[in-house]
């Protein structure tokens, strides 16, 4: 007796799918909806302050409250030597940590490390800040003294762009390590092998084998990086001094865009005050947008056909 394989009713697959179409469509419209709305929010909240200041708002230097001027440059270069510098200072330890687990570490070594890694990327925000204080900032004072007196700096110490240097860097360690530590263990064998068989030694393999198959996948772990460094708020806050200027050197407090925000918005007394605020916001909006928009065209063009 033949087993009857029962046939699906004409035309219900068809159905399913559009209907299976229209609820992704409708979910993914969430999204862009919900974006373009608080971009939309942002713009109109904050066209006041555009109006009044014009591109000054944006290349100006006189942060005045008190006088009723507004011009945000100075916390701009702020949020990109901060997130700058804490690239500098992260991407060579994040690289040698995901190096270290994926090429040399054994299993029992490489799995607990690569766990205490992430877990960084787990802790609040305000413990950092926390930690900053206490701990940080505290450790770094005498080599802080000993710059600026090397280099003839006035600027105070303790608060200030080195701390929050140093604190951004933290906070995006893992992020990219663990992105790095995962393109690098997607590197076929084949490559590892091809390159040891022609006589490489470990150190070739990874320059010549592993890490250009792999560069894309860790500029994206160094993009994701990027982006947590100029959007975090509260941490910067507590360790960058949240002076209204620009920065006179690596040791002067300065603020960032977000830093600005959340250290004077409860205290924002007039409408001007209130908008330029949330045009500052609407400015780290455009730049966040901007840098991983740029980030995408240079990862793509770094990826070769059937790479990672």
């Amino acid at each position: 007796m033949k087993a009857t394989i029962p046939q699906p009713r004409r035309g219900s697959g068809s159905r399913a799918d559009a209907r299976f179409q229209a609820v992704i469509v409708a979910l993914a419209s969430i999204v862009l909806v919900t974006a373009l709305a608080y971009s939309v929010v942002l713009l109109l909240n904050g066209a006041s302050a555009f109006g009044r200041e014009g591109l000054g708002f944006v290349f100006g230097s006189n942060w005045d409250p008190a006088n009723g001027h507004f011009q945000a440059f100075p916390f701009i270069a702020g949020t990109f030597f901060t997130a700058i510098g804490a690239l500098v200072i992260a991407v060579p330890l994040a690289l040698a940590a995901s190096l270290f687990i994926a090429e040399y570490a054994p299993d029992w070594l490489a799995n607990p490390v690569a766990y205490l890694i992430e877990l960084l990327a787990a802790i609040p925000s305000v413990v950092y800040g926390l930690w900053g204080i206490f701990v940080l900032i505290p450790a770094t004072l005498p080599f802080q003294k000993w710059l600026a007196s090397s280099l003839g700096w006035s600027a105070p110490i303790g608060p200030g762009l080195f701390s929050a240097m140093l604190l951004l860097a933290v906070m995006i360690i893992p992020f990219i390590a663990a992105i790095s530590r995962d393109v690098i263990k997607l590197v076929p064998n084949d490559q590892r092998e091809a390159a040891f068989a022609l006589g490489a030694t470990k150190w070739e393999v990874i320059r010549y084998a592993v890490l250009p198959y792999a560069r894309a996948g860790i500029l994206g772990g160094v993009i994701l990086g990027l982006g947590r460094a100029i959007g975090e708020t509260l941490a910067v806050t507590m360790v960058i001094g949240n002076a209204n200027r620009f920065p006179q050197n690596l040791l002067s407090p300065t603020a960032t865009m977000s830093s600005i925000i959340a250290s004077n918005f409860g205290e924002a007394s007039s409408p001007e005050f209130v908008s330029s605020l949330i045009g500052i916001g609407f400015v780290l909006l455009v730049v966040a947008l901007v840098v991983n928009f740029l980030a995408r065209i240079v990862i793509a063009r770094l990826t070769p056909q059937g790479t990672v």
